[in-house]
């Protein structure tokens, strides 16, 4: 498909800059079959039914912007992908500065040497420090990842730390956030248990590449990033459940839906294990897995707008996000969630 067919104009004031508070007073847009309403994150409660199952990512976002010095000069990297326990990829900036074989310090003792330079803006980099050290020193040293639509300038923000941080983060790898679990806190998930509504955990570490732009012209030739994963036996046996059970299976946010689609085996059934996916999810797709997802508004032209309108249809996308402008929701990673159902043709199992 042309990507020009998933663009659509977003006045900028509705890019949301900070969230919600309390988070679960995000607004919540419901996209039926014929038509869509109004809520709010909190009503999720009265919107799901007992034996329901929502997943979530449990991926922990790195502070993996760091300043570097070259010489005398200042460099601004994005580590989004480990290559192992002391090298990443990176994106740079300016990037036409950076030669293999450049050193860039980071801090005391933290440095690191430039080893590669790709496309776009990609480096790789071996750093000074190995394993829990690094993960220190980037912790110590860096700042949280924001994508470039939140506008916080070279200074660092505290209350990123905490507000681009979803409540299930345990597992340090992510350089974005799975931000459609952001809207949860502990009082919403009392409330969804009292309904009767269960949840699981898969682990994807997002990467930067989420907010690269596709420039290809048809999707076809576009290259999706790689990320890492790890789906349990557990939340495949709770999945299994569910779905013997009558209840329905909820990925909260596209990096849910990328895992469990990504792990379904050539008979149909969902595997565990751990790996790397570049699943690129267009119209066409037939899902397998999952009976509603609840996720963020996207760019224009993105890959997870492309999903979703793989998920409900383009048209029913459309005329969503047409509705949200009109009524001033919040877009993108601070901003407003929506609850999505499958289209016939996407899902040709269970509604």
């Amino acid at each position: 498909m042309r990507v020009a067919d998933f663009d659509f104009d977003l006045p900028k004031e509705l890019i949301a800059q900070r969230p919600m508070t309390p988070r679960e007073r995000a607004r919540l847009l419901l996209v039926g079959q014929d038509d869509v309403f109004d809520h709010h994150v909190e009503d999720l409660p009265s919107l799901l039914t007992p034996g329901d199952l929502l997943v979530f990512n449990d991926t922990r976002v790195l502070p993996a912007r760091l300043t570097a010095r070259r010489g005398q000069g200042r460099v601004e990297l994005t580590l989004h992908q480990p290559i192992d326990s002391m090298r990443w990829r990176a994106f740079a900036r300016p990037a036409r500065k950076c030669r293999v074989g450049d050193q860039l310090q980071i801090g005391p003792s933290f440095d690191a040497v430039v080893i590669e330079r790709g496309v776009h803006g990609e480096i790789a980099l071996s750093f000074s420090l190995d394993g829990p050290a690094l993960i220190q020193a980037i912790k110590r040293y860096g700042r949280m990842p924001l994508p470039p639509y939140i506008k916080r300038g070279d200074e660092r923000d505290e209350s990123d730390n905490h507000d681009y941080q979803t409540l299930f983060a345990r597992h340090d790898g992510a350089v974005a956030a799975p931000t459609a679990s952001l809207h949860f806190t502990k009082s919403l998930m009392t409330q969804l248990a009292d309904r009767g509504v269960s949840h699981s955990f898969v682990t994807l570490h997002v990467g930067a590449g989420t907010f690269l732009p596709v420039r290809a012209e048809d999707t076809d030739d576009h290259e999706m990033h790689a990320e890492r994963f790890e789906l349990s036996p557990a939340t495949v046996a709770a999945i299994e459940h569910t779905q013997s059970t009558g209840g329905r299976v909820i990925a909260v946010g596209t990096t849910v839906m990328r895992t469990l689609e990504g792990s379904v085996s050539e008979n149909g059934r969902l595997r565990a294990g751990r790996g790397v996916t570049r699943l690129f999810i267009t119209p066409g797709y037939r899902f397998n897995v999952v009976d509603r997802l609840l996720t963020n508004f996207h760019l224009p032209c993105s890959t997870l707008f492309m999903l979703v309108s793989a998920y409900s249809g383009l048209a029913r996308m459309q005329t969503a996000y047409a509705h949200a402008i009109d009524e001033r929701y919040r877009f993108f990673s601070y901003g407003d969630a929506c609850l999505l159902s499958p289209s016939v043709i996407a899902r040709g199992a269970r509604a």
